[in-house]
């Protein structure tokens, strides 16, 4: 699909894009060509994976609009951002966080070998992988949520355990009123 060089260019598309059921099953090579070239008069462009998902999601939407079926949520497709995304966390913000947990969590008696946390250090998103941090925190906010002997506090927690411990923390933090929409226990277990 590349030239020689390895950079494949909007010139390129056309003939690349044909080959796709849903654009050439629909439009003719010429059509397609034609189509490329109003969205971008410069042939000669590299096309990167962004540029290459638009193209191709304009394309589909102009060959199903012609056959009289539109393209369903083709957009919702780019609406995520296709490239690497880096989380950036503040200091600032880490570092109340982590008062905050050693203030009220200092006297806890299975988690007082983890503390005090270094506010410098990222021993923060270790510390709560296996979700016992975390249930505990919701216990400080709103007194006898999660009944303590419900957590699974071993040392060494297999991934099941972690995952009721994931869990537990979710649903209590739902009942009393966090908001909780896009987080799973993989985030937990990823430290996000």
């Amino acid at each position: 699909m590349r030239r020689e060089s390895g950079k494949l260019t909007l010139g390129d598309l056309a003939s690349r894009m044909s080959r796709l059921k849903a654009v050439g099953e629909n439009l003719s090579d010429q059509e397609t060509t034609d189509f490329i070239a109003a969205l971008y008069p410069n042939f000669n462009d590299e096309v990167d994976f962004e540029s290459f998902l638009k193209v191709y999601l304009k394309l589909h939407a102009h060959a199903s609009s012609r056959t009289g079926n539109p393209a369903k949520n083709s957009s919702a497709f780019l609406k995520a951002a296709t490239t690497t995304l880096l989380h950036t966390i503040s200091e600032s913000e880490k570092a109340s966080y982590v008062a905050h947990i050693n203030n009220y969590l200092a006297q806890d008696g299975f988690l007082n070998k983890y503390l005090p946390i270094d506010p410098s250090s990222n021993d923060l998103f270790e510390i709560v992988k296996d979700g016992v941090l975390l249930c505990k925190l919701i216990n400080v906010a709103v007194p006898g949520t999660i009944d303590e002997r419900a957590i699974n506090t071993k040392r060494l927690l297999n991934p099941w355990e972690r995952n009721e411990n994931h869990t537990l923390c979710l649903n209590s933090a739902k009942a009393i009123g966090c908001t909780v929409v896009n987080i799973g226990t993989q985030d937990f277990i990823e430290g996000r």
